[in-house]
């Protein structure tokens, strides 16, 4: 979208020029010369990932195999709170994850949503592709399928969470009979934490040129139980095309659910756009549909943040988000392992 079409567009929802974008174009992969695979694309969180599936590519491993291995590290990780084992829980203090996969050679993909007790939902995510006739499975019957497959069935909720867990529920109301204890690290964490939307997201392209993605996470912090974001489902939390690229997300899984966003990431690479500018553009049509009220701050702009990810079958990858993000992204390729920058179309502001 041009900017003059945007500011038409905005106008028209009473925010007008307040919501033109900064000038957050950062530099990247293509601006550099675009890479040939392998190359993998990681959320800020990933480091750990990006590494581990680079390498097992340019060894010859499965595209798949290369990038569930690399979430796997951060799923197990407890000191990532955001995803996986010791994740944040729901409002019940019950820790439910979702994860899916892609794979883009036979454009099949598998998820699972509001798994308890699995520690790994990007294995069994796989697992629903390649042994059911299904694409999502959730809750109970996700976890009857992983226990049959040989997962370990585990209390998720470490000690450190539950306390946080516990703090926002003391402090949730004062008309309840909880009384909140000392101001202390917790505290802090859950002042950090209160509306997380933690979420890990890698795609990789192999040596052959084929794709695949995958997105894990615990989701929205103290969710109501059995919510489900964007990051299970397919076009919402990621997207493959092997003749295209593919894309996945971190943020308000609400916004992606109602946008189709990664399979719109895609389409606009389809049409000639760079990763850089699909997700751009999709955060572009994120901040014209978010009409509701109590999601907009006083001059219209979201009240949330949403961060894309997007590689393309030649190579090229980007990031952006609606905001400037705390974080950029990593990208691995024959350069090495590195942090980018992201996109963004607003500076960040506290309100």
């Amino acid at each position: 979208m041009k900017r003059r079409e945007f500011l038409k567009k905005t106008a028209a929802l009473g925010i007008g020029s307040a919501l033109l974008p900064a000038t957050g174009f950062p530099e990247s992969s293509r601006d550099q010369g675009a890479a040939k695979g392998p190359v993998v694309i990681v959320s800020g969180n990933g480091e750990v990932a990006a590494r581990h599936a680079l390498k097992q590519l340019q060894q010859g491993g499965e595209v798949l195999d290369a990038i569930i291995g690399g979430v796997t590290l951060v799923e197990d990780n407890p000191e990532d709170i955001t995803v996986g084992y010791g994740g944040l829980p729901n409002e019940d203090g019950v820790v439910q994850l979702d994860a899916a996969v892609m794979h883009g050679p036979t454009h099949n993909a598998g998820g699972v949503a509001a798994i308890e007790g699995i520690r790994n939902p990007a294995k069994v995510a796989r697992l629903v592709m390649e042994r059911s006739d299904h694409v999502l499975l959730v809750g109970e019957g996700a976890k009857r399928f992983a226990k049959a497959h040989g997962f370990p069935e585990e209390n998720l909720l470490t000690d450190k969470t539950r306390k946080i867990w516990l703090k926002w529920k003391e402090t949730l109301s004062d008309q309840d009979k909880w009384f909140p204890g000392p101001d202390d690290e917790y505290s802090e964490l859950l002042r950090e934490y209160r509306h997380n939307y933690g979420t890990i997201h890698c795609s990789a392209l192999d040596a052959n040129g084929d794709l695949a993605a995958v997105t894990t996470t615990s989701g929205l912090s103290f969710k109501i139980p059995g919510r489900v974001g964007d990051s299970p489902i397919i076009g919402a939390g990621l997207y493959v095309d092997n003749a295209v690229g593919a894309a996945g997300s971190t943020g308000r899984g609400e916004a992606n659910l109602t946008n189709l966003s990664c399979f719109m990431i895609v389409e606009f690479m389809r049409m000639g756009k760079s990763p850089q500018e699909a997700c751009l553009e999709v955060c572009r049509r994120i901040v014209d549909h978010n009409r509701l009220p109590h999601l907009r701050h006083k001059d219209g702009r979201p009240n949330f943040g949403v961060n894309f990810y997007a590689v393309n079958r030649a190579g090229e990858t980007g990031g952006a988000g609606i905001y400037r993000p705390s974080r950029g992204y990593w990208v691995g390729d024959a350069k090495g392992v590195r942090e980018l920058e992201m996109g963004y179309l607003f500076e960040r502001r506290e309100e």
